[in-house]
């Protein structure tokens, strides 16, 4: 279905996005609908896992795109919900949107979707209906998985993650740059892991390790610079533990996306990665969404061509 066949939107709108800025925006959406004479429906979310329901029940009228209004956390809580109505109906297959209204829309970046809430809207009505991969991580608080649309953090980028969410007046890639140094600053011993990836086993001791489907992270961390969401795999980058001088000199690499030159970070291309904490715990991540803080096994896999997205021409 091509987006010309789209007959209703319905809009899954969380107004706690971007730190509460996001109800500012919904005005403009409604215009925007209004405007075009499109059949559409807000509905917005009332709880943490709601939009996981609402994705999953709206999505089974055909005719209708699911379009996230939100951030990272809504947009992976959306896949979630459209991902569980396909397990449960294969014949399904649900088109998404994203209006980019969060805070970092890191999503949205690697996804090839605008930062804009303009050029979003405006996608609605020209862009195209392109199939995208989606990630599903198995283990810590989600023994029966859950799935992402961007990454998978382990180790020190998770711990940054939730030094940034207790920032309340600091928005973003600061955020994010600011709990990376007070992180750098305490140092959290990393675990030893056995790793699994792609059928290959090895021991290692990563100071964080990135598995992407999208490309970046926190507003300004290149995880995978040359990430794609429709290639069928996803992109692993792993850096091991060293002194703080040199993850400190690493972190500013991954600013710029060229932290593979280095010898103490690790790249590959994977369909599929199992991790086993052999000696520590692992802090894990899926979309900035916390999966654990102490896991000790994980299984994560790409499913190809799980969803179509609405993108830009």
């Amino acid at each position: 279905m091509g987006i010309a066949n789209i007959k209703h939107f319905s809009v899954i709108f969380n107004p706690t996005a971007g730190k509460g800025n996001a109800e500012k925006k919904l005005p403009v959406i409604k215009q925007f609908f209004k405007d075009h004479n499109l059949n559409y429906e807000i509905h917005t979310t009332e709880r943490i896992g709601h939009a996981i329901v609402l994705a999953e029940n709206l999505c089974k009228d055909p005719n209708a795109a699911i379009i996230a209004a939100g951030g990272d956390g809504t947009i992976n809580e959306v896949i979630n919900g459209l991902m569980l109505a396909k397990n449960n109906d294969p014949k399904l297959s649900p088109i998404f949107g994203v209006l980019a209204i969060g805070r970092g829309n890191d999503f949205a970046f690697g996804a090839g979707v605008s930062a804009t809430l303009e050029d979003c809207l405006k996608a609605l009505l020209e862009g195209h209906i392109q199939q995208m991969d989606v990630g599903l991580i198995t283990g810590g608080d989600y023994p029966e998985g859950r799935y992402f649309g961007n990454g998978i953090g382990v180790g020190f980028d998770t711990i940054v993650g939730l030094e940034a969410a207790k920032m309340k007046h600091i928005h973003g890639a600061a955020g994010y740059m600011i709990g990376a140094l007070k992180t750098l600053i305490t140092y959290p011993a990393a675990p030893e892991i056995e790793m699994d990836i792609n059928g290959e086993k090895g021991v290692y001791t990563p100071a964080l390790v990135s598995i992407m489907n999208g490309r970046r992270m926190g507003g300004t961390f290149f995880m995978a610079p040359d990430g794609k969401n429709n290639d069928g795999l996803l992109n692993l980058c792993m850096t091991q533990q060293g002194t703080r001088r040199k993850l400190l000199q690493t972190m500013f690499h991954y600013t710029k996306g060229t932290q593979g030159q280095l010898d103490n970070t690790k790249t590959a291309l994977i369909s599929s990665i199992t991790l086993k904490a052999l000696n520590g715990e692992m802090a894990v991540h899926a979309d900035g969404e916390t999966i654990c803080e102490k896991g000790k096994l994980l299984e994560i896999s790409c499913v190809p061509n799980a969803l179509n997205i609405i993108k830009a021409i």
